[in-house]
């Protein structure tokens, strides 16, 4: 596979998985806001997913509808769905002979959707709730065509590859903005708190059905982290990503296989090797912003052997 089309799938997939994390945790914290209007702040939302400066933040941190607009529709905002949405629409069109035409079109309609000029009168004067949850259909729709259509080759495998990497810098990312809020004290029980952000990466059924004592900070920080059966967790992300990229072992490449293999094994071991007691004794923050770097590191170097540019 040429290098520049390994490229535009791997991009268009972590922008697809950017988009939908997005808009999961605008729909969550939405409707989190209107149980505490005036306690309620975006500022973790916009810290974990917008480039804005502090000020910048807190002057719309208590805004809802403003929020949802440059979080969304917003073209100045490099980091909204409108944006990355169209980046990875210029990614698809570029490879559109190496995806299914039932891919292209899938993604091309969620764009136009977007991008349609209704939407922001909509997220103003309609219930959001029910316009991000349409929007949320819609990636979804993207994922299960991408299943059900693309054959599982090298293209394939860059698709996979690239969402999982950017699932477990966002799981990681969301769960340590969090428990930044709450200084990073597990012994602090509030249910509502983490109902909420349990439901933002779609946890909150698992969770219910796995631990049956109720809500605990610890708890959480296992499932998001360490479960390897929750779709969102860490862990599965990495192992995930480790099956993927053994897809791609060949005689051509050996050298970038072999550095891309050791570090995406390192991450696999020191994931699966971890408790919730040796991840306190590290210190959550300084545990999960390891696990960030050694993820850009991984993202790094499949930039300088498998792609287009180093």
């Amino acid at each position: 596979m040429l290098s520049r089309v390994a490229d535009s799938l791997y991009w268009m997939s972590r922008y697809m998985e950017r988009s939908d994390g997005i808009l999961r945790m605008l729909k969550i914290n939405y409707a989190s806001s209107q149980d505490d209007i005036h306690e309620f702040s975006w500022k973790p939302v916009l810290q974990i997913f917008t480039y804005l400066e502090e000020k910048q933040a807190d002057a719309i941190a208590h805004h809802s509808r403003a929020v949802l607009e440059y979080m969304v529709t917003d073209k100045e905002n490099p980091n909204s769905v409108l944006n990355i949405l169209t980046k990875a629409r210029e990614n698809a069109r570029s490879v559109q002979d190496n995806i299914t035409k039932e891919l292209w079109q899938c993604l091309n309609e969620f764009y136009h959707t977007v991008r349609d000029e209704r939407l922001v009168n909509w997220l103003h004067k309609e219930d959001p709730v029910t316009i991000l949850d349409n929007l949320i259909k819609q990636g979804l729709l993207y994922y299960g065509t991408a299943d059900i259509t693309m054959a599982r080759g090298d293209g394939y495998a860059f698709l996979n590859i690239g969402k999982f990497i950017e699932r477990a810098v966002q799981s990681a990312d969301i769960l340590d903005i969090k428990f930044s809020d709450k200084n990073y004290d597990l012994s602090k029980t509030d249910t509502s708190y983490w109902k909420y952000l349990l439901m933002s990466i779609s946890g909150y059924e698992i969770y219910l059905k796995t631990y049956r004592s109720g809500f605990d900070a610890k708890n959480v920080v296992e499932q998001i982290v360490l479960d390897e059966n929750f779709p969102r967790s860490v862990n599965y992300s990495v192992q995930r990503l480790y099956i993927y990229f053994e897809r791609l072992r060949n005689q051509r490449n050996a050298e970038g296989f072999q550095k891309l293999e050791f570090l995406i094994g390192k991450i696999r071991s020191r994931v699966k090797y971890s408790t919730t007691e040796s991840i306190m004794k590290e210190g959550l923050h300084t545990y999960l912003s390891g696990l960030r770097e050694e993820l850009f590191g991984v993202a790094k170097t499949l930039d300088q052997y498998y792609f287009a540019y180093t």
